[in-house]
């Protein structure tokens, strides 16, 4: 019971403590002071003054965003503008040089089908032999008249070569354009060692026995040259043969004939038609030594006449010399009866001169 009691006088001095404690610990008002009153009204106006400014200047940094941002949407806009315009202009460029190269693709494809097709035509020998007789006839028929070569003439020995060009007082000269090409296309084909080779040895067999085909058949004593030539229709073909086989050129020499290209054989012709013109020079000398004979006596008829012409013109300019000397003696007479002076000495002119010729002179007369 007594913990009891004791237990309710804690209870309520522990209330009493806490009562007092909250009136000491209530909050007091304030006394009033008319000078913080003031200062705080003070500073409300300086924080409204400065919410207005920084209200203010908020309006303007807006403004200012706003018209930078419109500066630079325009300029972004025609910066746009000018890269469309610009890839526009570069993209039809663009198409412009992919149908040229379109252009050019088909002309290459269309080239390289005319290529197969050459090389269809001269993988036939009687296809490559027209081809280089058609080559060889363009270069003679360009630069040669019509009466100074004959395409399969017949011999004596009933051979027909290609071309035989007529030379002036001279045998003729006979030209073959059937070049065997199989063995050089091996040779140019050939990979290995070994294959060459053994394109080498092709070359050098049927070169050899064409050589010795147109020796035997081509050379006529009194009716063709000595000397005949043999077309290479290529002039990298020809390169190849005389890089590679210097030999065969020398047998083709010692069987004379001699091996030409496509350049080689335009310059034979043009020493050709050089020899024509000689010849023609020498069939027209009896005729041009008569029309200079008959210059130089035309030439000493003109110095002849000539000659008198300068006579008379001498003659003629003594004549005008005398005629000019009598001229001045005339004047010369005149300026002295002039310079005479009438009436200085009547008596001594009515002496002289008769009645009716002693008036004096007027001015005028």
């Amino acid at each position: 019971m007594s913990q009891t009691v004791l237990l309710v006088l804690a209870l309520v001095i522990a209330a009493g403590v806490v009562a007092i404690i909250a009136l000491l610990l209530r909050p007091r008002p304030p006394a009033v002071d008319p000078a913080a009153e003031q200062r705080i009204a003070d500073m409300n106006a300086r924080i409204q003054a400065m919410g207005e400014l920084l209200a203010k200047a908020q309006s303007q940094l807006q403004q200012t965003v706003h018209e930078r941002l419109d500066a630079v949407s325009a300029r972004l806009g025609e910066s746009m503008q000018n890269s469309t315009k610009h890839t526009s202009e570069h993209l039809q460029q663009l198409h412009a040089r992919l149908a040229v190269i379109d252009s050019a693709q088909k002309n290459i494809t269309d080239l390289a089908s005319q290529v197969t097709t050459l090389q269809q035509v001269l993988g036939n020998k009687q296809s490559r032999g027209a081809f280089g007789q058609g080559q060889m006839e363009a270069i003679i028929k360009d630069r040669l008249p019509k009466d100074c070569y004959d395409f399969q003439a017949t011999l004596s020995n009933r051979a027909r070569p290609d071309c035989c060009v007529y030379l002036p007082d001279s045998p003729s000269l006979v030209i073959d354009a059937k070049f065997p090409l199989e063995a050089v296309t091996a040779f140019r084909e050939a990979r290995g060692e070994e294959e060459k080779k053994l394109a080498m040895a092709r070359v050098r067999q049927d070169l050899s026995k064409h050589i010795g085909d147109i020796a035997e058949k081509y050379l006529i004593p009194g009716e063709t040259q000595d000397m005949a030539l043999m077309f290479v229709p290529s002039e990298s073909i020809y390169c190849d043969l005389y890089d590679s086989f210097d030999d065969i050129f020398q047998k083709a020499y010692r069987a004379k004939v001699t091996i030409v290209s496509p350049s080689l054989l335009m310059l034979a012709i043009q020493v050709i038609q050089q020899i024509r013109k000689d010849a023609r020079m020498r069939e027209a000398a009896d005729r041009i030594l008569k029309e200079v004979s008959l210059l130089l006596t035309d030439v000493a008829r003109l110095k002849e006449r000539v000659d008198n012409l300068d006579k008379h013109f001498g003659q003629t300019g003594k004549d005008i010399e005398q005629i000019v000397t009598s001229a001045e003696k005339i004047l010369s007479r005149g300026e002295k009866i002039q310079s005479v002076e009438f009436g200085e000495d009547e008596q001594l002119s009515a002496e002289i001169i008769p009645a009716p010729m002693t008036r004096k002179l007027e001015a005028g007369e």
